[in-house]
């Protein structure tokens, strides 16, 4: 799931392994993304800025990306430690 509102979205139905957030992520993304994914228990993972991480996927500036697929996150999470 990309961006803020569908990862929020996807974090509510608790059907998310892990988020990853831009480094550069707007305080408000923080705020509304972050809060909710720790209620949930679900991991975050800092990634590169907006551009770089939209730019990754194939889209223009992206702030949050949620991730579904078990093993993706835990490879993700691993690299974060």
């Amino acid at each position: 799931m990309i961006g803020v509102a569908g990862v929020r979205a996807r974090l509510q139905r608790d059907a998310l392994r892990c988020v990853v957030l831009a480094a550069d992520a707007s305080p408000r993304t923080l705020e509304k993304v972050e809060r909710l994914a720790r209620a949930r228990g679900v991991p975050i993972v800092r990634g590169p800025g907006a551009l770089a991480l939209g730019a990754g996927l194939g889209r223009p500036p992206v702030q949050a990306v949620g991730v579904e697929d078990a093993g993706l996150a835990r490879g993700l999470v691993a690299l974060e430690e």
